[in-house]
């Protein structure tokens, strides 16, 4: 069985920490199907975001949402590491809390065609879930390349090591696609439209994220987005099949 280090929730703890001093590289998912980066791309970058909202008075409440993600690009290597980090309080209780370690390999193969592994690690409260260890590899295109439009898809077979909170172990065999738009709509703004599903043998999990994003400068800029998430047949520990987020968050990027 695998099983995920001790030490992977404090690596995440410490990425956040440095979230002030990371900056931003859009291309880098690990559920979707991310364009490669082009001729001009640093062999080094990074992204963060980060954002918070408290509400006080009538309702009290707390949101904090974080991801960071660093990549390395050694053509026709591009190698990413992504930390994610979501917690949400109402009236002091917690209602969300939720963390995600992964790394990313994807090789280009020429022709707008690319292969590509991940091994991701989730742990979300409330989900019927202590933690999901997930591991796929398969092969992408790239459909549009253009400077204003950008579509990508891939697919390929996977696994998935399920550590359910009533005391249980799965083992799963998953069948995985995704696909990835972006539309460059100025040269300050741009948005994308991104949907994922792996299927196994006993349910679906699938995600769509859907962002705006507005430059504010050239380290800056301001996210819009919202993200879907559901699970045809969660754990019967879990509150719902469907989790919605919708951010607003600053990103910096270098």
């Amino acid at each position: 069985m695998l099983h995920p280090l001790p030490t992977l929730r404090m690596t995440a703890l410490l990425c956040l920490a440095l979230l002030p001093l990371q900056k931003a590289y859009a291309e880098d998912s690990l559920f979707y199907a991310p364009p490669a980066g082009n001729d001009d791309s640093e062999p080094f970058s990074g992204q963060a975001e980060l954002g918070f909202t408290k509400l006080s008075g009538n309702s009290n409440s707390e949101t904090l949402l974080g991801k960071t993600s660093l990549s390395w690009h050694l053509k026709p290597w591009t190698h990413t590491f992504r930390v994610e980090a979501k917690h949400v309080s109402s009236s002091g209780e917690t209602t969300t809390d939720k963390y995600l370690i992964g790394q990313r390999e994807r090789y280009d193969l020429g022709d707008d065609h690319y292969a590509f592994g991940l091994l991701r690690w989730e742990k979300e409260r409330f989900s019927g879930y202590n933690h999901q260890v997930t591991s796929i590899v398969g092969e992408g295109i790239s459909l549009l390349t253009g400077p204003e439009h950008n579509l990508s898809i891939e697919a390929g077979p996977g696994y998935r090591f399920d550590d359910i909170t009533a005391g249980e172990h799965e083992n799963y065999l998953l069948g995985y696609s995704a696909m990835d738009y972006r539309w460059q709509l100025s040269d300050t703004s741009k948005f994308e439209q991104q949907f994922s599903a792996e299927a196994t043998r006993d349910n679906v999990i699938s995600r769509s994220y859907t962002a705006l994003t507005v430059s504010i400068n050239a380290s800056l800029a301001l996210k819009l987005s919202h993200e879907i998430e559901n699970n045809t047949n969660p754990p019967d520990e879990s509150d719902a099949k469907t989790d919605t987020t919708t951010a607003a968050s600053i990103l910096y990027s270098f």
